[in-house]
Order: structure tokens, then C-alpha cells, then sequence
């Protein structure tokens, strides 16, 4: 007997272990926790699927493949090798930032943390478009303590200010030669569900005063509710800023049109950049299923997910949006892409 308690020992606290951390994930009682993994064959990547992304299309996801089989709590990215060969597969850049000055750029991106399958290169694959296009910024969701402490090693000429510390979080990272970070703040959303929140950061960019801001707002069809009245905190957040600074959100805002007119529409004085640039097709979707192969989603699902709102200077001309493309839509030599959302490249023009 002594010997089968010591064989499920290890079994045991295995499960203890996946409780605790789909707790402190999902933000749930270890009692929600332990429904959810034992729904779902104690897989922690179903399990929290099943949590925070029902079917999009009802039954779309549920043909999704089952790889994962263990929860790597001990990933360590930092471990990677900085030489990669993800580079000499990504697609030359259609507009290299001028030395000048003249250009403010930025990315922004939901990198899926939470899929741990072929993290390592997919974090390779993000830091490769970080080092090509150099950008002023960068806004990340989905982020991960290894996956963040893996950007803090290989992206060290950028300041990384995150949302939390655990679980999973957004971040903003700042190139420290072109922007000064002046402060810090985190928005909390009372009622996410989701660990959600607002993060801001005031910073200088040649000259001009900047509020940068990130978040993921909550998802799914179903916590729509909850989503528009995140939005509405953030663009009540933009309106507060100073009149004489840029405003800039961007981020996963899981939003479908619909839910934008729900709510009012956008201020007269904050315009969604995708429309402003004259709403071009080619980086309209930034969650496609159809081009996507990541989730094994057998159905078509074509949403602009990841948007970018944009607050002028009451002093207009100073910066102005002037170019938006996708990220990330070349394959890894593991045969997946570097995240099942593309990014958003955005270049605006600083008038000197």
C-alpha cells in the first residue's frame, strides 16, 4: 500500500500543482480551476481555452488539436540560442524608419503566451520582426513571466514596463534611445473576469508628449457586455489625457464592429486608425483562421481583433498616422506561426 500512495504521490501533486497554476491564470477559485482541468483530461491548454475562449462559430473549436500534454511550468526561454534562422525567413521590410527622426513607429501584437507549444521559436520569430523594424515601441498581449523575461535578455535596448507579474499580462516596451519614459500606471478593470486591465505609460518622443496605452480587453462573444464597458474606461482614459499630448491605444480588443456602434461609437475627437488610413483590405483581419493555422480551426473566422485609436495633439500636425501593415504572417521552420493573431506595424509621421 505504501508503495501505490508513493506511485500517486507524484500524480497527486501534478494535479495540485495545474490547480494552482490555472488559479492564478484564470484568476479562479482552485475549486473553478479543478472543473475546468478535469473537463478536459487535466490538459492546462484546453482547459483554459475551454475558460476564456468558448467557440467563436458555437462548435469551431472543437476539432482543435490536442497536443498539449504537460504543463511546462519550467519553460526558460532565456536558455535559447541568439542565433536563429527565423530571420532569413520573413519578408523584407516595406518601410525601414528614416535615421532622421521623422517617423515614430510602433508594433503591436496579442503573441499568445498561453500556447506553449513551440514557444521558444515562436519567441525567436517575434524578436526577429522587433530587430528588423526596430521599432520606437512595441505593445504586447498574452505575455508570460518566461516569455517576458526572454524579451528583457534579447531585446535589452528596449525599457519593458508590464500590466502584472504572473499569470498572464500586456506589456509595452520603449526603445530607450528614442523614448524617455516620464510614468506608469495601471488602470484596473473592476469586473474582468479575465485578469484584465489598462496599462498606460507617459513618455517623450522627440519633442512631442505621448500617452501610450495597451490592453486586452475581455473575450468572447459571450462577455461582450463586459468588453464595451472596458472600452469605455479607455476611451474615457484617452479623453483625460492632457489636451497638448498624442494619445495612442493599441491593443487586443476582441471588439466586432457591432459592439463599437453599441456603445456610442468612437469620440469625435479619437479616430480608429485602420479607418483613418482609408480602412485598407490588406491588414483589415488581424485574427483569420483561414490564413491562421495555429488553433487547427477547421471553419472560417475572419475578425479585426487588434485595433489602434489615436488622440491628436490639440496643436495638430505634430504626428500623424501615416502607414499600417501585418506582422507575423510567414511560417517558423516548425511549421506555425509566431502567434495566432498577426501583428500591426504602424509608422506616423512626426512633423519636425
Amino acid at each position: 500500500p505504501e508503495a501505490a500512495e508513493e506511485e500517486e504521490e507524484p500524480e497527486v501533486k501534478k494535479r495540485r500543482l495545474l490547480c494552482s497554476e490555472f488559479a492564478s491564470v484564470a484568476s479562479c477559485d482552485a475549486s473553478v480551476a479543478q472543473c475546468y482541468l478535469t473537463e478536459n483530461d487535466w490538459e492546462m491548454e484546453r482547459a483554459l481555452n475551454s475558460y476564456f475562449e468558448p467557440p467563436v462559430d458555437e462548435s469551431a473549436l472543437e476539432s482543435r488539436p490536442q497536443t498539449f500534454s504537460e504543463p511546462e511550468t519550467c519553460v526558460d526561454l532565456t536558455n535559447e540560442e541568439t542565433t536563429d534562422s527565423t530571420s532569413s525567413k520573413i519578408s523584407p521590410p516595406g518601410n525601414i524608419q528614416p535615421e532622421d527622426g521623422s517617423v515614430f513607429s510602433f508594433i503591436t501584437w496579442n503573441i499568445d503566451g498561453l500556447d506553449l507549444n513551440n514557444l521558444p521559436e515562436r519567441a525567436r520569430g517575434v524578436c526577429s520582426y522587433l530587430t528588423l523594424y526596430s521599432p520606437d515601441v512595441v505593445f504586447l498581449q498574452e505575455v508570460i513571466p518566461p516569455y517576458c523575461s526572454y524579451l528583457r535578455k534579447r531585446a535589452s535596448s528596449y525599457e519593458i514596463i508590464t500590466g502584472n507579474e504572473e499569470g498572464y499580462f500586456t506589456a509595452i516596451m520603449l526603445k530607450k534611445s528614442r523614448v524617455k519614459l516620464k510614468s506608469q500606471e495601471i488602470i484596473p478593470f473592476p469586473s474582468t473576469k479575465m485578469m484584465r486591465n489598462l496599462l498606460c505609460v507617459h513618455v517623450s518622443v522627440s519633442g512631442n508628449e505621448i500617452y501610450l496605452m495597451t490592453s486586452h480587453l475581455e473575450s468572447t462573444r459571450g462577455h461582450a457586455k463586459e468588453r464595451i464597458n472596458q472600452l469605455q474606461a479607455v476611451l474615457k482614459k484617452m479623453q483625460e489625457a492632457p489636451a497638448s499630448d498624442t494619445v495612442i491605444f493599441a491593443g487586443d480588443t476582441n471588439l466586432r464592429d457591432q459592439e463599437v456602434t453599441k456603445c456610442g461609437g468612437l469620440p469625435n475627437n479619437i479616430l480608429d486608425v485602420w479607418e483613418f488610413l482609408g480602412k485598407p483590405e490588406h491588414c483589415r483581419y488581424t485574427w483569420d483562421t483561414q490564413m491562421n493555422s495555429n488553433l487547427g480551426i477547421p471553419s472560417t473566422c475572419k475578425l479585426r481583433f487588434d485595433r489602434i485609436f489615436f488622440r491628436a495633439a490639440a496643436e495638430e500636425g505634430h504626428i500623424i498616422p501615416r502607414s499600417l501593415d501585418l506582422l507575423g504572417l510567414e511560417k517558423l521552420d516548425c511549421g506555425r506561426f509566431p502567434s495566432d493573431h498577426w501583428g500591426l506595424l504602424c509608422n506616423l509621421d512626426i512633423i519636425l
